[in-house]
């Protein structure tokens, strides 16, 4: 048996910064059963982030006209190199991190996947390791129910590696995964269909964004099923996909499952603990990610407690807060934000109207819509809208979002407003760079509309 002072199960975007921080304590074992840097690294952030920006370019090449440049025809995908380049971002954050772990004396890392024996003790391979302090930050893996294992299927991670743009995709899940793969491969070229369950596209949101987002998605000939009931699958032949939703047959040649995720708590074999699960199977933290079990975290996707890299790496923060004996950070301080990257992109921050409203707010509402807003119309692109939503009592945010160009940059200026608790008063008496699509904010706030449950 091999004594650490800290073991990490899981080299994420909680894990790896939290290893590096501890090293400079004590011994730490990293435990990692695939390539290191999480989800973020690997099927996340990075690579669908790298296809979007190949897709974007795709869609100025057919776009030239509207501002007027003439660009030759023939313009196309190439899913090999745009691979490749993605290939490329990936390997050198792997590496990065791999660097960075074999330069520090007091970090060891275990390939294997991870199997508690009990609270304190873990097999990796034939190697058993104990530690007083062990953080689980396993992340978590796209949802497959058992109606479609028996198709060919793709989830958000295989579907980076294939080299031929299927000529029709078909999407089960219109959220976030789901949405901006389908706008990624209709512009790579792909007939594409989203089969959404709900009546909406991402159900969480107010009925306006979700509007302008099947328009976006419309605009780009990106086919839309909503209220789908009794879903079914099967393969005809090779490469032929036949989905039957009620009366509705759709014939594709891939079919991508983006249902929803979750956690790999599974896979750790936490019955020989008394590590305690929700009823989602996610592990049960508090404030400070602590479990049940002294000694014993849980930190990233797999606590259920946040869905994102930033949310994953706050909790690295809460953490290292705790251990030094500072705990100046807790999760119920944070404040949920995200951003959806289609194109346009979404950025949210806080309630939407809606959870507002049911939470018992008097609330008064700012709304923008990007055709007026002179910089999103020099640049051609005027699809969506800003929207504020405050306290009419205390003045202060409660939530916004930007949805079109640039929203999910702007979105953190009032991001920063609401952590400093600063009423809207503040932004609206600002004065921001000229043109931009920024400056609208300010005067968005001058024409508030009072809103009561």
């Amino acid at each position: 048996m091999k004594k650490f002072d800290y073991i990490i199960i899981g080299s994420g975007q909680a894990g790896i910064p939290l290893a590096f921080s501890l090293s400079k304590e004590g011994t730490v074992a990293i435990i990692e059963k695939s390539f290191l840097g999480g989800t973020c690294v690997n099927n996340g952030c990075i690579p669908t982030k790298a296809y979007v920006a190949s897709a974007r370019r795709v869609w100025d090449a057919f776009h030239g006209d509207d501002l007027g440049v003439e660009i030759p025809k023939g313009t196309k995908a190439n899913l090999k190199k745009i691979k490749e380049r993605k290939d490329e971002l990936v390997n050198e954050s792997r590496s990065n991190i791999e660097r960075a772990i074999k330069r520090d004396e007091k970090i060891t890392l275990y390939h294997g996947e991870a199997h508690f024996l009990s609270n304190y003790e873990i097999k990796v391979g034939d190697t058993i390791l104990t530690a007083k302090k062990i953080f689980i930050n396993v992340g978590a893996r796209a949802v497959v129910p058992e109606e479609y294992r028996e198709v060919p299927f793709y989830t958000n991670e295989n579907i980076l590696e294939i080299t031929s743009i299927p000529k029709h995709l078909i999407i089960i899940g219109g959220s976030y995964i789901g949405l901006e793969f389908a706008q990624i491969f209709r512009r790579f070229g792909s007939e594409v269909t989203i089969i959404e369950r709900n009546k909406q596209l991402i159900n969480r949101e107010d009925q306006t964004v979700t509007d302008v987002v099947a328009e976006i998605m419309r605009a780009e000939g990106i086919n839309l099923v909503f209220n789908a009931k009794d879903i079914s699958v099967k393969e005809n032949k090779k490469e032929s996909i036949i989905l039957k939703t009620g009366t509705k047959e759709i014939n594709g040649t891939h079919l991508l499952l983006a249902i929803g995720r979750v956690p790999n708590n599974d896979t750790l074999q936490l019955q020989n603990t008394t590590i305690e699960l929700d009823d989602k199977k996610y592990i049960k933290v508090n404030n400070y990610c602590q479990t049940n079990v002294d000694g014993i975290f849980a930190i990233g996707d797999c606590n259920g407690q946040g869905a994102f890299t930033h949310t994953a790496y706050n909790d690295f923060q809460i953490v290292k807060s705790f251990l030094f004996k500072k705990k100046e950070r807790k999760i119920s301080d944070r404040i949920t934000t995200y951003g959806l990257f289609i194109d346009p992109p979404l950025g949210r921050i806080g309630m939407t109207k809606k959870e507002a409203l049911e939470k018992g707010y008097e609330i008064l509402v700012g709304y923008r819509p990007m055709t007026k807003v002179n910089r999103a119309k020099e640049k051609a692109e005027t699809l969506g809208f800003m929207e504020a939503v405050i306290d009419a009592k205390t003045n202060l945010f409660l939530g916004a979002c930007v949805l079109g160009v640039c929203g999910d940059e702007i979105i953190n200026g009032i991001t920063n407003l609401m952590y400093a608790k600063k009423p809207y008063t503040v932004l609206r008496d600002s004065i921001h760079i000229h043109p931009t699509v920024s400056e609208l904010i300010p005067t968005m706030l001058e024409d508030l509309k009072s809103i009561a449950k």
